[in-house]
C-alpha cells in the first residue's frame, strides 16, 4: 500500500469523533507499526493531525486566512529564485516534460523548477491542474493543453494558489503524475520552507499515482524544513549532473529512478 493511500486511511479513521486509537490502525492498516508511526508523523508535520497518547486526533483549525495573509509565505519569493541556477532548470524542466504522455491528466507543484516544463508541453493535449499563477500563464497560450486551478487564496510571495485554512478546495482530480519542486531534499526526505506549502502538496501527493521531483543539484546542500514526504514515497528525481554522489547513492538506496538532464 502505497504512503499516500494510507495516509488516506488514516485519516478516514478519524471519523466524527476526530480521534483514532493506534490501536485501531493497527488493525485497519496493512503497515507494520514502525510504518504507520513514521505516517503519523509527517501527518502531524503537515499539520493534519495531532498526535496524543495511543493515538491521534484531527488538528486544531488552522489559523486565519487573513492572519495568514499577513504573514505571507517562509522561504525565498519566487522573483528571486527563477533567475537562480537558471540553465540547469531548464534542462530539468525539458527532460521532466518528456515523461508526460500525450492525452494524460498531470498535475504541476508551483516552483521556478516546474515553470521551465511549459514550453515543452505544447502539442501534447495535457489536462494540467496546478496552483501556480505563472504557470497557468505560460499554459494559456498552448490551445490544447486544459487547466484546472484548486480554489483558495493568492500567496504573492510565491504566485500560487493555497487554501490556507486547511479546507481541501480541490478538483475531484485524480493524476498519474505529480511534478514537484523543494526547497531542499535530504535524508529526512523532501523539504519546504513553509508549513502551509507542506500541507497543500501532501494534498496532491494524495492524487497521484507517481512522484516526479524536479531539483536542481543546490537544493541538496540546502537548509533544513519541514518534511513533506520521506524518500521512500519519491518515484523519480530529475537533476543535473553538479549533484553530489552521496546524494545520488542516497536516492538509488531508497528506490529512486534518478534522471540526470
Amino acid at each position: 500500500m502505497h504512503a499516500a493511500e494510507r495516509e488516506k486511511m488514516i485519516l478516514d479513521s478519524l471519523g466524527e469523533r476526530g480521534f483514532v486509537s493506534f490501536r485501531d490502525l493497527e488493525a485497519r492498516v496493512a503497515a507494520s507499526p514502525a510504518t504507520i508511526r513514521r505516517d503519523l508523523d509527517r501527518l502531524e508535520e503537515a499539520g493534519l493531525i495531532t498526535r496524543i497518547r495511543g493515538g491521534a486526533k484531527r488538528a486544531d483549525p488552522a489559523p486565519p486566512a487573513a492572519v495568514v495573509a499577513q504573514e505571507g509565505l517562509s522561504g525565498v519569493p519566487f522573483h528571486e529564485n527563477i533567475g537562480r541556477n537558471r540553465a540547469a532548470k531548464e534542462a530539468i524542466g525539458r527532460a521532466a516534460a518528456r515523461l508526460c504522455i500525450p492525452g494524460e491528466g498531470v498535475m504541476i507543484d508551483g516552483g521556478s523548477t516546474t515553470l521551465q516544463m511549459c514550453p515543452h508541453l505544447d502539442g501534447l493535449g495535457l489536462q494540467v491542474l496546478t496552483n501556480s499563477l505563472h504557470i497557468v500563464s505560460a499554459l494559456l497560450p498552448q490551445p490544447t493543453t486544459r487547466i484546472l486551478v484548486p480554489s483558495g487564496q493568492v500567496f504573492r510571495e510565491q504566485n500560487i494558489v493555497l487554501s490556507a485554512a486547511g479546507d481541501d478546495g480541490m478538483p475531484r482530480f485524480h493524476a498519474p503524475k505529480l511534478f514537484m519542486g523543494a526547497a531542499s531534499m535530504g535524508p529526512a526526505g523532501l523539504m519546504q520552507a513553509d508549513v502551509i506549502l507542506v500541507a497543500a502538496e501532501r494534498r496532491l501527493i494524495e492524487r497521484a499515482d507517481e512522484i516526479i521531483v524536479l531539483v536542481d543539484s543546490s537544493k541538496f546542500s540546502g537548509p533544513s524544513g519541514n518534511v513533506v514526504c520521506a524518500l521512500d514515497e519519491i518515484d523519480v528525481v530529475v537533476t543535473d549532473a553538479g549533484i553530489d554522489p552521496r546524494y545520488r547513492l542516497m536516492m538509488e538506496a531508497a528506490g529512486i529512478r534518478i534522471i540526470i538532464a
